[in-house]
């Protein structure tokens, strides 16, 4: 096993090449591929194709590249033989490609909150899009809760380890979700994972990770405006179900960084409670 420190920072990792010892009779011909953003917690990289082992090297002097299909972010790499040169021993000189990852990430702990209100006669697009990053240690919360005229609303929930898209009516705690979409699973191991929810005409596009569902939109959904985006760990109203307890990083709505507005508001009011007319904040020390 192999063990590398790529950088102090997060690393957008994109590619990984390797050599054989130099003069000599050992290289690896396959081998494994692990990140971690902590040194202590790794996840295998798998192409798409789930097939996780990466070719290595045919002599100790070629250099053997490969570009990862998604990139990563780490900090950290571990690199597990397979198999080498049957006439030499394990042998290896590895390079890794990438580039510094930008990011702002916020926690959820249970007493915070982090809500977006549109403003009133902001004119609606025939697409929406809501991006972000999630890690969590706990199986169950909602990730996501929009709200709209009618009473309408649409969340993202954490179930046992999946990603739910639901569909309400009605603004009581009694009213029956509609199971728009479930895709993931294992959410809660502590790993990013790329989350993005898009309203493109009579679609919603459902992505997480490298998986992506479509589902039609309801007929009573179809003309809904959004009035506010919440990412909360305590009741908004009444309905808003269980709370998200995780790191969100880089949440974007239409484009707009979300986190950075608010860290730029408490900045501003040396506060970390904040509210105007669009965004109200309550947030603890960003982790």
């Amino acid at each position: 096993m192999f063990f590398l420190l790529l950088s102090p920072q997060e690393l957008e990792l994109t590619a990984v090449a390797t050599q054989g010892r130099y003069g000599s009779s050992d290289w690896l011909t396959s081998y494994l591929l692990m990140f971690s953003d902590t040194g202590h917690n790794w996840q295998q990289y798998r192409q798409e194709d789930s097939i996780g082992a990466f070719p290595g090297n045919s002599n100790a002097d070629s250099v053997v590249q490969y570009k990862l299909q998604q990139p990563v972010i780490a900090r950290f790499l571990r690199l597990f033989p397979l198999d080498w040169n049957p006439i030499g021993r394990i042998g290896l000189r590895l390079e890794a490609y990438g580039c510094p990852h930008t990011s702002d990430v916020v926690s959820l702990d249970g007493s915070s909150s982090l809500v977006y209100r549109l403003s009133p006669g902001l004119r609606r697009t025939s697409k929406e899009v809501v991006s972000l990053n999630l890690k969590t240690l706990r199986n169950s919360g909602t990730l996501l809760h929009a709200e709209g005229w009618g009473g309408l609303s649409l969340s993202l929930e954490l179930e046992r380890g999946k990603l739910l898209l639901l569909l309400r009516q009605g603004g009581t705690s009694s009213s029956e979700p509609r199971r728009l979409a479930s895709l993931g699973s294992l959410l809660d191991d502590q790993h990013w994972h790329r989350v993005v929810l898009e309203r493109q005409s009579a679609h919603l596009n459902l992505t997480v990770d490298k998986h992506t569902e479509t589902v039609q939109i309801p007929a009573e959904f179809s003309h809904w405006d959004i009035e506010q985006v919440g990412w909360i760990t305590l009741p908004l109203h009444r309905h808003t179900p269980m709370d998200f307890h995780g790191c969100l990083e880089n949440l974007l709505y239409n484009d707009l960084n979300l986190i950075e507005q608010a860290k730029h508001l408490i900045q501003e009011t040396n506060t970390s409670f904040i509210q105007n007319a669009n965004v109200r904040v309550c947030l603890p020390d960003c982790q």
